[in-house]
């Protein structure tokens, strides 16, 4: 059905476009054929202003007729060479895409070693390199601002990156692991679970006593049993779940914002990648835009800007002593013989 609807939009358009082409030269040629006889003047037109201005059916101008005809010349040889008719791609085979695929190509040709160069350097130490720092900002503006805002505060339903709270960490392996995969937060639509209209007003207050904010202490007090339902993802204690990306609701900072019906409608309806004037909980994967160098570098800048926190370093686990009873257990029950070879 696509390959159907898609070769009758091509042949639309490029049928439309012809015959019009060719419909402007008929109807110049069909304007110029007649002649005024020599020395006779033009009939008027029958138009009259101001009671004495009148026109003339003067012929069109030979200057202006043939300007129009070569504008329609240059129209067809532009469709000729470049796309324009439908699907017809054009002689010259070129196409926007692939002339910023080569654009691209060649900013990578001639920037690459500077990102490299970059890439040897881990990220707390690139994060106080004031001239990576400005092309780090530089990839900002230009590929996070849209959603963070130009000074990556944030807004409605998009994390402010300059405090210290993050939704699955601030450390840098894992902001270089958002940049690259994306995150998709889902917050699932829990009204009905919970009691519906009455039972989402009410966990909407005990929402708000946990992050110490003014509530209905009875209200709450008849959701706190319910708030089983949302422990799975922000834990018994409410103080979220970095893995599942699932926010500390007791501190004061919101999403998308702390009053009831802000809290009533994310509890009601949930918060997921369909909701776009809402804020859609989804950060789309870089890794095909800005490759792996770009990256790094648009981490460290990130990771700049005061929230970054420090590397997470793994600890070796500790090798493992021999208690003296073990010791003197493995002494006495040593065989005094050297054990048969074979299976």
């Amino acid at each position: 059905m696509t390959d159907h609807l898609t070769a009758f939009w091509h042949w639309y358009v490029a049928i439309i476009t012809v015959v019009s082409m060719i419909a402007c030269g008929v109807l110049l040629w069909a304007q110029t054929t007649k002649k005024l006889p020599v020395g006779s003047k033009p009939e008027l037109h029958g138009n009259v202003w101001d009671e004495d201005l009148t026109e003339y059916n003067h012929p069109l101008p030979n200057w202006w007729r043939w300007l129009f005809y070569l504008t329609l010349f240059f129209g067809a040889l532009y469709l000729f060479i470049f796309p324009g008719l439908g699907g017809f791609a054009g002689q010259a085979g070129w196409s926007s895409a692939g002339q910023y695929n080569a654009e691209v190509k060649q900013a990578d040709a001639d920037f690459g070693p500077v990102f490299a160069k970059y890439t040897a350097i881990n990220i707390p130490t690139l994060a106080k390199d004031a001239q990576a720092n400005a092309a780090g900002q530089r990839l900002f503006l230009n590929y996070c601002a849209q959603c963070h805002g130009s000074d990556a505060a944030g807004g409605k339903g998009f994390p402010n990156l300059r405090d210290k709270d993050w939704l699955y960490g601030g450390d840098p392996a894992t902001i270089v692991a958002t940049l690259t995969n994306g995150r998709n937060g889902v917050m699932p639509a829990l009204g009905d679970a919970i009691g519906g209209e009455t039972g989402t007003k009410e966990m909407a207050q005990y929402v708000r006593s946990l992050a110490g904010l003014k509530h209905d202490a009875g209200m709450a007090a008849a959701a706190a049993p319910k708030f089983a339902v949302c422990a799975a993802c922000h834990g018994a204690d409410g103080k979220g779940n970095r893995q599942l990306g699932a926010p500390n609701l007791t501190d004061d900072i919101w999403l998308y914002g702390s009053s009831v019906e802000d809290i009533s409608y994310t509890i009601k309806n949930g918060r997921g990648v369909n909701q776009l004037v809402e804020g859609q909980s989804a950060m789309p994967a870089q890794i095909e835009k800005l490759g792996a160098a770009k990256i790094h570098l648009l981490a460290a800048y990130v990771y700049s800007l005061g929230g970054g926190e420090p590397p997470i370093v793994e600890k070796a686990p500790e090798p493992a002593v021999a208690t003296p009873a073990a010791a003197t257990s493995s002494a006495t029950t040593a065989p005094t013989t050297p054990p048969p070879k074979g299976k």
